[in-house]
């Protein structure tokens, strides 16, 4: 496949029109202060209500059936947390301080298990650029499960991945928090990035979240007397929900007829 590059800047008429069509639109209207205050009203809202899924595993009688319904509304909540919070700090639409949404954004998106680091660079430097395109977007790398591109190899099985795929999905989330981010962390290729390398604090960071993720997830909640039996069935529970939800969703939203 040949390597598809954009130039710096544009020429394009139409996309210097627009640009200043935007301009125009919002420094005549107040659109832009009242979309800035509910942007941190947003924020301010999804971090409370993960924060709060996660305080009430404390304040409730340790029990099963319980235990599910608060892992699984945590799941949910940083779903809702990194698809608010997350994404729109990920492109630094908080603030014009590039510290604060760096912060905004690795804060909540490594809390759900995910490293924040590289899923930045996939989502920013490949799929933006090239959205659905074979070859330079990340999110559509070939993978063993689901065919993806008709450009991709084919394998027998996957003449039925209209059947088994809702199961794959099943395991999105966690196949991501498990083996994706090791992947990605010291795969050289990726897509449209090529003899990827990245900073030595990068590695011990992305250890350091991941232990993090698992104290929350376990330690603290087995330290609260909860057994470690529950607390695993809750974990696995809570993604395969997360993991539906998260699918779906970006299905309607990516979806290119």
């Amino acid at each position: 496949m040949k390597k598809i590059k954009f130039s710096i800047g544009s020429s394009s008429v139409f996309f210097n029109v627009l640009n200043k069509d935007i301009e125009r639109l919002l420094s005549g209207t107040k659109l832009l202060i009242k979309a800035k205050k509910l942007l941190w009203f947003k924020m301010a809202f999804y971090f409370l209500l993960h924060a709060g899924a996660y305080v009430v595993l404390f304040i409730s009688p340790p029990g099963k059936t319980g235990l599910l319904f608060n892992y699984t509304f945590i799941g949910l909540s940083g779903i809702l947390l990194t698809f608010n919070v997350s994404h729109d700090a990920c492109h630094e639409t908080f603030s014009k301080n590039r510290r604060l949404n760096n912060w905004l954004y690795h804060l909540s998106f490594n809390l759900q298990g995910p490293n924040a680091y590289l899923w930045k660079i996939r989502h920013t430097a490949s799929h933006h650029l090239f959205p659905n395109v074979d070859g330079c977007d990340a999110d559509i790398d070939n993978n063993p499960f689901i065919r993806l591109s008709p450009h991709h190899p084919f394998r027998r099985h996957q003449r039925y991945q209209h059947l088994y795929s809702f199961f794959v999905y099943c395991f999105y989330t966690l196949h991501w928090f498990l083996f994706k981010d090791f992947l990605y962390l010291f795969k050289k290729k990726v897509a449209n990035l090529q003899q990827k390398k990245h900073p030595v604090k990068q590695y011990f960071l992305f250890f350091f979240w991941k232990l993090v993720y698992i104290s929350f997830m376990f330690l603290l909640p087995a330290l609260a007397g909860y057994s470690f039996g529950n607390i695993l069935l809750a974990f696995f529970i809570m993604h395969v929900i997360s993991a539906l939800f998260f699918i779906h969703f970006l299905i309607v939203i990516h979806l290119c007829i």
